[in-house]
């Protein structure tokens, strides 16, 4: 059993800096969903010098669109989605003070230079885990975007949320480096 990192939201900057690749952490406190088409608009706003529909300085993302939730849960399933289709909206977040982001899969380079650049982190959630990961879910509202269903933004109270640091803010990235282990020399 790995040992776990215990964090609070919003995220201090001098924790993110300690976090390195491959820790494990049990994320708890306030994070905000959000798939492609919600940072579409979110993208659009930035680029029309309007203010975000909720304050991202400190904040996390979740890549996720969560299933309806059953009586007595706050969400359905809630899984995460491939991270990468948002790369080309992330830079614009980190440099409004976003601090890290919850997902599956790589990240492009543009988003590891900006999260260099802003110092902030991403955490791979694991594929295949949604029904586990929504019992970690205390509470969920809707802060923007409600025509948009399940990809819909939501304001989510998490507890013990289990994830792995998968690019620290230094670039360090365990999917590069993990499978390295594995090749044949």
């Amino acid at each position: 059993m790995p040992n776990y990192i215990s964090l609070h939201t919003p995220l201090v900057q001098d924790e993110i800096e300690k976090l390195k690749a491959g820790d494990w952490v049990l994320l708890s406190g306030a994070i905000y969903t959000g798939r492609d088409a919600a940072h579409k608009r979110l993208s659009l706003l930035l680029k029309e010098g309007k203010p975000l529909p909720f304050d991202v300085s400190g904040q996390m993302i979740y890549y996720v669109g969560p299933t309806p939730a059953k009586p007595g849960s706050a969400l359905g399933s809630a899984g995460p989605t491939t991270s990468a289709r948002m790369d080309i909206y992330t830079p614009a977040l980190l440099a409004k003070g976003l601090k890290g982001m919850i997902g599956k899969g790589n990240r492009g380079g543009i988003v590891i230079e900006a999260m260099r650049k802003y110092k902030a982190v991403y955490f791979a959630a694991i594929g295949g885990l949604g029904a586990l990961m929504s019992e970690k879910i205390r509470t969920a509202e809707i802060v923007a975007y409600p025509d948009l269903g399940t990809e819909a933004i939501r304001k989510l109270e998490i507890v013990a949320f289990p994830l792995i640091v998968a690019i620290d803010c230094a670039g360090n990235n365990l999917y590069e480096t993990e499978p390295m282990k594995f090749q044949r020399v």
